[in-house]
């Protein structure tokens, strides 16, 4: 492991305190709660936000690849381009679909794979990210299992004919023992499937042989991801199977955690785009198992203008029993609904008080002299998605966003879709306008001078400021065309 001493020691010394004579559990649950303190986690003081480092931290990221890992080409300038533009979140699926890319399991001289034997490339390719993650302070969503992966073939090795777990493809198993096809030529549904790949669990078919192979996939990867402090977990990607199946794999990877002493963060994340449905409010409705949100497939089609929007502040209302950090690992582009709209998203992801969003990867170009120049499915890492990141960094950096929350009650003359505030009602606000506009803000201060300023989300720099007495009336007008965000806080 390349993992600094340091961070080697927060896992060690627990175990040694443990086996001191006279140390209490009560002294090793401490020493394991001071060990976690660093790791990412809700932010006590506003759970619907995370904390890194023991201080709020927003997560804003766009990449070009949804395996990160497994493009090792030039990953650390990507990664550099990223925390430049002031991005700190990436994405990660375990996946194997491009030129260059490796699977996970040594095959022999006949190309079948063996899933008694992991491949050192692929695992050394996984923790070479995370170590390039951690030393740039960038929080990690893993996502283990990917539907993608396993239905009808996409892409130049995505899906079942290439998968090692396909039958046709290893010597472990054949498909009466298995109980698995050598077929699977239809894609991911909202609905669950018949594979029966996803029915191993006990909660479902109980395939005890297939269930041990796919333990030992995620035994894997956990021995390698638990040591890092900057990782969250997502079980699958945007998966219409039972939600059992996901259930399952939130409980053993928290199981394996708490094994090895250390603090750790989950999801699932549901394929159907309606997000009110059963499926999604089963992660919503149970915070003990799934300790955070995902709704990526909020921004895709059907996530649009004013409804995007309110499907967050519902999200927010239905946990807010147990506020837990929502997150949008996936922001949809050009290709669904133009550039703007995903602009539009991003920014309003934030104001409707969510915790994270990133720029989907592109069309999947699989040579990384294009890693900056595609934005049709997705903005990724382009260069008006690194202006994007900028101006929303600067903003958040400016304001105290943990201590707001979505107040559009305090807007007045608005449109629907027009602007969208966060307010600390009385010390600071913030106002997105999706395009020209002007709109009065209450703001219930009187006898103080306000200060607010200006910038253009595809510009990044600060424009037009100044003052104004609280005792006229408040209103902000976009100094031009575009999308634009105004700050307004007291003078000191």
């Amino acid at each position: 492991m390349k993992v600094v001493n340091t961070l080697f020691l927060l896992f060690l010394f627990p175990t040694l305190i443990w086996l001191l004579p006279g140390c209490s559990d009560e002294t090793s649950n401490l020493t394991v709660e001071q060990n976690n303190y660093d790791r990412i986690q809700p932010y006590p003081s506003n759970p619907y936000y995370w904390q890194y480092k023991g201080e709020p931290v927003l997560l804003i990221g766009g990449s070009w690849q949804d395996n990160l890992f497994n493009h090792p080409t030039m990953l650390a300038e990507h990664l550099d381009v990223l925390v430049s533009a002031g991005g700190n979140y990436a994405r990660n699926t375990m996946s194997h679909r491009n030129v260059g890319n490796v699977f996970a399991w040594e095959q022999n001289e006949e190309g079948l794979y063996d899933l008694n034997r992991f491949y050192d490339e692929y695992w050394n390719r996984f923790e070479h990210f995370l170590e390039l993650a951690f030393e740039r302070d960038i929080i990690v969503q893993i996502e283990i299992w990917d539907p993608w992966d396993l239905h009808e073939d996409h892409q130049s090795f995505g899906g079942w004919s290439f998968n090692p777990f396909n039958p046709s493809n290893n010597i472990n198993y054949t498909p009466e023992e298995s109980g698995l096809p050598v077929e699977a030529d239809y894609p991911p549904q909202t609905n669950p499937t018949d594979h029966p790949f996803w029915r191993s669990v006990p909660e479902l078919h109980h395939n005890e042989l297939l269930l041990s192979y796919q333990k030992a996939f995620v035994d894997k990867l956990l021995s390698y991801s638990l040591e890092y402090p900057n990782i969250l977990y997502c079980m699958n990607n945007e998966t219409g199977e039972p939600n059992e199946w996901g259930d399952f794999w939130a409980d053993y990877v928290q199981a394996r955690a708490e094994e090895a002493g250390v603090s750790v963060f989950i999801t699932d994340m549901r394929r159907n785009e309606n997000i009110r449905s059963a499926d999604h409010l089963h992660i919503f409705d149970n915070p003990e198992r799934y300790t955070f949100v995902d709704i990526s497939q909020n921004n895709a089609w059907s996530g649009l203008g004013q409804a995007h929007y309110d499907n967050i502040l519902y999200v927010r209302d239905q946990i807010s029993g147990q506020p837990r950090p929502i997150n949008n690992n996936k922001n949809y582009g050009a290709a669904r609904h133009g550039e703007d709209e995903s602009v539009a998203r991003m920014s309003r992801i934030f104001f409707a008080g969510a915790a994270s969003a990133r720029f989907h990867r592109p069309h999947p170009y699989e040579d990384p002299a294009y890693m900056y120049e595609k934005s049709d499915f997705g903005l990724g890492l382009s260069p008006r998605a690194q202006k994007v990141i900028r101006s929303l960094r600067t903003v958040f950096d400016e304001i105290a966003f943990y201590q707001m929350e979505p107040r559009n009650d305090l807007l007045g003359d608005r449109n629907e879709n027009e602007a969208y505030l966060l307010a600390n009602p009385g010390n600071e606000y913030a106002i997105y306008f999706q395009q020209e506009g002007s709109v009065t803000l209450n703001t219930d201060i009187t006898e103080d001078i306000l200060h607010y300023r200006w910038i253009n989300i595809d510009e990044a720099e600060w424009s037009q400021q100044g003052t104004l007495d609280t005792d006229s009336e408040l209103r902000f007008t976009t100094p031009g065309p575009g999308q634009w965000i105004v700050v307004i806080q007291k003078t000191q």
